[in-house]
């Protein structure tokens, strides 16, 4: 592999492991601290979840 395309890859390595991954991760909602995004994210996420429950 050239030196170049290590260093890319390097690179590419130490960004992805600074990077959150998102998946599984539990989060605190604060009704205090949230916006409009949120309370849609939260409004999508409960639909979401029923849908699931309704495939059981």
């Amino acid at each position: 592999m050239s030196e170049h395309k290590q260093d890319a890859k390097r690179s590419n390595t130490a960004k992805s492991s600074r990077m959150s991954i998102g998946h599984n991760e539990d989060v605190e909602f604060s009704e205090d601290l949230a916006d409009q995004e949120d309370w849609e994210a939260l409004e999508r996420s409960e639909r979401a979840d029923r849908r699931q429950q309704q495939r059981f």
